[in-house]
């Protein structure tokens, strides 16, 4: 009979995996040491293996390019980095090296898009897609932002009130995106869906607000379900129920051209993680 604890992680898990090695009796992380890093630097301890970042980023890209030449999708995709995930500078660093777009979430987002700017790592090619709630600073970040000429910024309308404060603050004509609020999963633990206007109040109030205004562009529709990509009933019939917004909402607007799926790929936490990566991307373009 095995009943060490050994046999049980050898019944249960693949090993050694992708990232795990065992180096005599030493664990290793993509051919790291850590032994070695505990003893420097004590416990508990957490670093970046910034290869990783670059790798999954052209994963992504990848994964979406086979897709559409499989189903010839005529469209572009665009990777937007989330600087919610990690604000450190050595992170972004990392993730712009791969012609990427930014994602910005709150007020001192835009000051690190600034920052970027002016150091010459993005420029006003990049797409930057301002989603969260959009208090006073951050109306006023993202207005100094398009004011000052990057006119790639495209604000999420989160709410009814929103694209008035925008217009206040922004001269001329801007782009805009609009936030679907997606019903929750049932149980999740948290509520989310009071952001974002819900699919019924979408196509009424582009009618109302956007359709003769001359100051603003609706470019996007942004979809987001709080517990990511995967594959359950509830996630595809959210996502069904958002294309379906779209398609009405393209017939009325023919400036709308972006869909922007928000939540993200889940990541390896465990070594019994399981994920086809690929089967999800053809899903979700088929």
């Amino acid at each position: 009979m095995n009943t060490k604890y050994y046999d049980l992680i050898n019944q249960t898990f693949y090993f050694p995996q992708e990232e795990f090695t065992l180096n005599k009796d030493n664990l290793q992380f993509h051919g790291i040491d850590l032994m070695k890093l505990v003893e420097e630097y004590g416990t508990p301890l957490k670093f970046t293996y910034l290869p990783k970042i670059s790798q999954n980023i052209n994963r992504a890209k990848m994964w979406f390019r086979n897709s559409m030449e499989k189903h010839g999708y005529e469209a572009k995709y665009f990777y937007c980095y989330c600087t919610k995930s990690s604000h450190f500078e050595f992170i972004l660093n990392e993730a712009l090296k791969n012609n990427i777009h930014i994602e910005t979430s709150s007020a001192f987002d835009i000051n690190i898009v600034e920052s970027l700017m002016e150091q010459g790592k993005i420029n006003k090619n990049t797409f930057v897609v301002c989603n969260g709630f959009k208090r006073d600073q951050y109306v006023t970040n993202i207005a100094r932002l398009i004011n000052n000429g990057h006119k790639n910024t495209i604000p999420v309308i989160d709410n009814f009130e929103e694209l008035d404060l925008l217009q206040e603050e922004i001269d001329g004509k801007f782009k805009i995106g609009i936030r679907i609020a997606a019903e929750e999963e049932p149980k999740f633990e948290f509520y989310t869906s009071r952001l974002g206007i819900g699919y019924k109040d979408i196509v009424p109030f582009y009618r109302k607000q956007i359709a003769e205004n001359k100051k603003v562009e609706l470019k996007m529709l942004h979809f987001f379900i709080n517990a990511g990509i995967r594959d359950t009933a509830y996630y595809w019939n959210e996502l069904l129920k958002c294309m379906k917004v779209y398609i009405a909402l393209k017939k009325e607007c023919p400036s709308l051209d972006s869909l922007n799926i928000g939540g993200g790929f889940p990541i390896k936490n465990s070594l019994a993680f399981d994920y086809d990566y690929q089967y999800m991307v053809d899903e979700i373009l088929n």
